[in-house]
């Protein structure tokens, strides 16, 4: 592992060296495109301001949650560290919603955020292939005409598992051509930029044949507490003033958006005793396959509510808010607004509810979970101890917003290549999304792209009814974002099948063909899909007599009666005379040679036992989508001219020239394509079949 900081030159180079994929910025988005990129053989480069800062944690101290928990598991299928990091140094654990269906349940995680930070920080430092610089990008380096042109890659790493492609220089880095364009890539080569690194504050120049800019609130960040302003990017960090600039010459349009931070108090001003507690689960499940020995220590959050006094003293300094008096100008998080925001917003509420979150299991500073604020230190300071237990707290770091610029992401194909810069992939709070695990996500689909691309193969485009990544990228590519965007289950149509606990029947495969996995994760996978199968067959071939009376039935029909779990299921086999009990003692006695964790079997079961329960409203579900479906089969042209097609509405033609979907789904899902301009779509289609034309020129054959 080379570490090049501050004005050091990494490996001696003089001014420049070579990497086939840069990574701009450490934090969630860009450590996991690194890790990715690395482990695929790719020569990696991590460009970071500060080392120690890699995996950092500057808001809620968690993991996990509505939608994102489903998100942590694909991360963890395909290879990436998130779940393993949250699992080792996670200090309670909670799946969400069990009151409703296994669809919708989450997990959820409390981490000790500096032991998770340094987790991180190790596996990146540790990750062979990858080295880190520390320093500050002001300039993305891209050569204006050169496009990307198709054939064969020059490149050693051939985006499989193989071996990195060894040292090249500059001019090397600077004459690679890469094979294929992400889809919705919109200029012809001769025009097309085309990204060959990026240049640092003092100088140097970072060389790479594909860079990943995942720059979070940085570029341009401003702080806002009450009417004071501070540049930066979160607390302490200066923000990014130049990569805003690069991008605006490359063609990218830009636009602010906002987030903010609630503060945190002093754990010892705190009176616990007037709180609600909430513990974790008492049998907690780990994020991670790959995690082995699983017994954390838990501690405890805890719970309080908002009262008139906190909502005079709001209404009461609404004045002073840099948000509600014109001063801050992006766009914050529907779903995650300021309390000052609650408390205008919604009226009619009496009281919004807070959680108590320690920052760490011995860390002093407890932090204040929906008391996201940019109101002014002693109004804050007011609003805290209007609160039963906080009356004595002191205030360790106020609440603040941060305003920043992103790239709004109908500028990116679904490999998350730009489509102004060929080379050049974006991920995380850069896009306009919210939270660690979105961006995480991103990352991870940025940083196999980019090596994919780099030797001449196909993106890993995931798709909507396989992952929630799959929602998260089409989403991105086809809807009109307009805030920091957040996952939730009830984005996914599909989300019955898309359940946490067969996340490694739906992904696993692909992380294998893909070369994501090392010998060990693989066997892990494949000794817990056997188990699964095993299990699915025991039970089909297995019979049981209801309990009610009736025809004997399968035991894997019979537990799809609502009554029945897979106990049940099992021990009617049993006392039905089925040799079920020791054919299940040897699948277990199978899986365990190879994964013996309980909660590996306990994830299998749930698994068989979920996806047999609900088979019928799945299969009932995708014959309804069938149709939608067959729509994402049907490639739109990347030179389509929609802006010809006067059968098109006028808003359909902006935004399809614009978006540039690549297949006919995506392009219905774009808000304003109406199903009139879907059948015109369709209608042109079917008369030219095969190739890309002109719409409204002659058929000649070169559709």
């Amino acid at each position: 592992m080379n570490l090049g900081t501050g004005s050091n030159t990494t490996r001696g180079a003089s001014r420049q060296e070579a990497w086939d994929v840069v990574v701009v910025g450490g934090g969630h988005a860009g450590l996991e495109a690194a890790l990715a990129a690395a482990r695929l053989g790719a020569r990696t480069v991590l460009v970071t301001h500060a080392i120690n800062e890699i995996g950092r944690m500057p808001c809620n101290p968690a993991i996990g949650g509505l939608g994102k928990g489903h998100l942590v598991r694909e991360i963890d299928v395909l290879g990436g560290r998130m779940g393993e990091a949250i699992d080792a140094t996670g200090i309670q654990f909670r799946l969400l919603n069990t009151k409703k269906g296994p669809a919708v349940q989450s997990p959820r995680a409390q981490a000790d955020k500096h032991s998770y930070q340094r987790y991180m920080r190790d596996v990146v430092l540790a990750q062979p292939g990858l080295d880190v610089i520390e320093g500050d990008v002001v300039d993305i380096l891209a050569d204006r005409g050169r496009g990307q042109t198709t054939g064969a890659s020059a490149l050693a790493c051939a985006g499989a598992s193989g071996g990195a492609g060894g040292g090249t220089s500059a001019a090397d880095a600077e004459a690679r051509t890469c094979a294929g364009t992400s889809s919705g890539a919109t200029a012809a080569a001769s025009s097309r930029a085309r990204v060959r690194g990026v240049r640092l504050a003092d100088g140097r120049d970072v060389i790479g044949a594909a860079v990943i800019l995942s720059s979070g609130t940085f570029m341009r960040g401003l702080m806002h507490v009450g009417a004071q302003q501070t540049m930066g990017g979160r607390e302490g960090a200066a923000s990014a003033e130049g990569i805003s600039e690069s991008l605006r010459r490359l063609g990218f349009t830009l636009r602010r958006l906002k987030t903010g931070t609630p503060p945190r108090l002093w754990r010892d001003s705190i009176d616990f005793a007037q709180l609600q507690p909430q513990p974790g689960d008492a049998e907690p499940l780990p994020f991670s396959l790959r995690t082995e020995a699983f017994a954390p220590r838990q501690i405890e959050c805890h719970q309080v509510w908002t009262n008139d006094a906190t909502h005079a003293i709001i209404r009461a300094n609404l004045d002073r808010s840099p948000l509600f008096g014109g001063v801050i100008e992006g766009r914050g998080p529907r779903y995650c607004p300021s309390i000052e925001d609650k408390v205008v917003r919604f009226a009619d509420k009496e009281r919004h509810l807070l959680f108590l979150e320690p920052e760490g299991r011995d860390d002093p500073e407890i932090y204040v979970n929906g008391l996201s604020t940019s109101l002014p230190a002693d109004v804050q300071e007011a609003i805290v101890r209007s609160l039963p237990g906080l009356e004595t707290a002191r205030l360790a770091r106020y609440g603040y917003a941060v305003e920043y610029d992103s790239v709004p992401s109908w500028q990116i194909g679904g490999s998350l290549e730009s489509q102004p810069v060929a080379g050049l992939y974006l991920a995380g709070q850069v896009l306009g999304t919210s939270g660690y695990e979105e961006a995480a996500a991103q990352g991870l689909v940025a940083g196999v792209n980019a090596v994919r691309a780099l030797g001449g193969l196909p993106p890993l485009e995931l798709a909507r009814d396989t992952s929630y990544l799959g929602v998260l990228v089409d989403d991105l590519v086809t809807k009109e974002i307009t805030e920091p965007y957040r996952m939730f289950t009830s984005r996914a149509e599909h989300r019955l099948h898309l359940r946490c606990d067969n996340a490694e029947e739906r992904l696993g495969q692909q992380a294998q063909d893909l070369g994501l996995l090392d010998a060990r994760g693989r066997r892990r996978l494949l000794a817990r899909a056997a188990y699964a199968e095993g299990l699915q067959s025991l039970l089909a071939r297995s019979n049981v007599k209801p309990a009610g009376g009736g025809s004997t039935i399968s035991a894997a029909q019979y537990l799809r009666y609502p009554e029945v779990d897979l106990a049940t299921a099992l021990a009617a086999a049993v006392a039905h005379g089925a040799e079920v009990g020791g054919r299940l003692a040897v699948l277990r006695a199978e899986l365990a040679a190879t994964a013996p964790e309980p909660h590996v079997v306990r994830g299998a079961e749930a698994q068989v036992e979920n996806g047999l329960k609900y088979g019928g409203y799945i299969a009932k579900q995708a014959r309804l989508l069938a149709q939608r479906e067959s729509l994402d089969l049907r490639a739109l042209p990347a030179d389509f001219d929609y802006k010809s097609m006067s059968a098109l509405s006028f808003e359909a033609r902006e935004k399809l020239a614009r978006i540039r979907p690549a297949t006919l789904g995506q392009a219905g899902r774009i808000d304003g394509v109406r199903a009139g301009d879907l059948a015109v779509l369709t209608v042109y289609l079917r008369r030219h079949r095969g190739g890309a034309a002109t719409p409204g020129g002659d058929d000649d054959g070169q559709a």
